[in-house]
């Protein structure tokens, strides 16, 4: 079964509203498992002097690249079990079976092994004083830009294999037609941190425009 946590609106904390940070908000000093948590200062490195989006600074989790390949390695199993079952009822094609079986074996290696690698080069998030960045996919790639003062709530999300793993996903959902923006393969400290700062600036955020 998966687990999801929602934490509502952002701007108010577990005892009632969030209160503003006492100061402006600082750059990290290290990665993202550091203490200072992996909020930049605006500004930061998620856009560049053009306006133009660059490399968000963070990675998921080392043990995405895990995640992703037993999720890769779980969906070739029906596939691999048709094909024995056809070997079993149909002894005349063992030439056809066997070219297919090495076409199915070379697909599966390749999306255990190498996708996920690719996946974990190109998966990278943000999260500075003014917006939520996040860059996805592998062959094709996303990239997604949230401005805090849209976002509406923030959940987490951990199925099965991510809390076998200690991950979570962190979602922001955001009043934008795109959808919501999804922070995957997250260690689970780093994701009750960013929902802790998220709630944060956007308390703050909600404070200076009042």
């Amino acid at each position: 079964m998966s687990e999801r946590t929602a934490h509502g609106d952002p701007s108010a904390g577990p005892g009632g509203p969030a209160t503003a940070p006492a100061g402006p908000i600082k750059a990290p000093a290290g990665p993202v498992t550091a203490p200072a948590g992996p909020v930049t200062a605006h500004g930061g490195s998620a856009t560049t002097p053009g306006g133009i989006m660059a490399d968000p600074a963070w990675h998921p989790s080392p043990r995405a690249k895990l995640l992703w390949a037993i999720s890769a390695a779980l969906s070739w199993v029906v596939p691999l079990l048709a094909l024995l079952i056809w070997a079993a009822f149909d002894s005349h094609r063992r030439t056809v079976q066997l070219i297919v079986l090495g076409i199915v074996l070379v697909a599966a290696v390749f999306s255990v092994t190498v996708i996920p690698m690719w996946r974990y080069a190109v998966h990278r998030w943000e999260i500075t004083a003014e917006a939520v960045y996040t860059r996805t996919g592998w062959l094709t790639q996303e990239s997604r830009v949230a401005p805090i003062t849209r976002i509406q709530t923030v959940d987490t999300y951990r199925g099965p294999l991510e809390r076998l793993l200690g991950l979570a996903t962190v979602t922001v959902t955001t009043a934008s037609s795109a959808g919501a923006v999804h922070i995957s393969a997250l260690a689970l400290d780093d994701a009750r941190r960013t929902v802790e700062q998220l709630t944060a600036i956007a308390a703050r955020h909600r404070g200076d425009a009042t």
